[in-house]
């Protein structure tokens, strides 16, 4: 059996810078906390909750050490309010996703109603959102979402950044026929653009597609689906321990890729895995 690994499965920038920034804070500071979990790797988190992370969902309280700001960015309100508790912060939010709040509050404040592409409950999406005016910003999944937004002078679109080019693409062609001024922010990471083509292109030519990462990763889960329209037995598994040896009946080759927030190690031990199963 035949293994072929995506050139670029795993850790993005972003997610590599803030997992080393977050493990250096480990080293310097005694009472540290997170607003969320770093990254949406839950291995990883767990490694760091050894090393004394804490993971909260709300802001600390004055004096109780200093707090990491994940990759995916907080929203104003809670940047606000540790500023006013003068907490020491460790901002290890991607700068893709640090751009896309900027124009979230640029566009607002030039009065374009803001449209973005992206999933309303994700926290990267929620933190943009909040950069932006309240009442005058529109979160939306597809293009069918898209086509019920209502007309507007002036529309601003700007994109999660993990979200996938073709469907950023469509809902700005919906948008340009939803007002007579549009402005496009091309905010996805181009990290994310290049794993996707990837995945296209390996799943096309394999017999088993695996895609390794959190099953609470937008981009994993994105890669996943894009993958299956291309390869019906496509699988999305976390771990080496999800892999079952059914799977590989009839199999010859093999594809495997991983979300940006997927650590090598686990890519390592899932390769061994297989390659255990195949008995090579």
């Amino acid at each position: 059996m035949r293994i072929i690994l995506a050139k670029s499965a795993g850790f993005c920038f972003g997610v590599k810078r803030a997992t080393r920034m977050a493990f250096d804070a480990t080293e310097e500071h005694d009472h540290l906390s997170s607003l969320g979990p770093i990254i949406h790797s839950p291995q990883l988190v767990r490694q760091l909750e050894e090393k004394g992370v804490r993971v909260v969902d709300e802001v600390p309280a004055a004096g109780e050490g200093a707090v990491i700001i994940r990759s995916h960015g907080v929203t104003r309100g809670e940047m606000e309010q540790i500023a006013r508790r003068q907490l020491e912060v460790v901002d290890a939010t991607c700068p893709f996703v640090k751009k896309a709040q900027e124009f979230a509050a640029e566009l607002s404040a030039d009065g374009y109603h803001l449209v973005l592409v992206g999933e309303e409950e994700h926290p990267e999406v929620q933190g943009i959102v909040s950069y932006g005016e309240e009442g005058r910003v529109s979160v939306v999944a597809d293009p069918e979402a898209a086509e019920r937004l209502p007309r507007s002078s002036k529309i601003g679109v700007i994109a999660q950044t993990t979200q996938s080019f073709d469907n950023f693409n469509a809902i700005v062609g919906v948008c340009l026929r939803k007002a007579k001024e549009v402005r496009v922010y091309n905010t996805i990471c181009d990290a994310t653009s290049v794993r996707q083509q990837e995945a296209k292109s390996l799943a096309a030519r394999v017999d088993l597609m695996l895609v390794v990462g959190g099953r609470n990763s937008a981009n994993t889960t994105r890669l996943a689906v894009i993958c299956r329209e291309l390869q019906d037995n496509t699988r999305h598994i976390e771990t080496a321990d999800d892999l079952e040896p059914g799977w590989l009946e009839g199999v010859e080759t093999v594809g495997l890729t991983a979300g940006a927030s997927t650590p090598s190690w686990l890519i390592e031990q899932v390769v061994a895995r297989l390659e255990t199963l195949a008995g090579t």
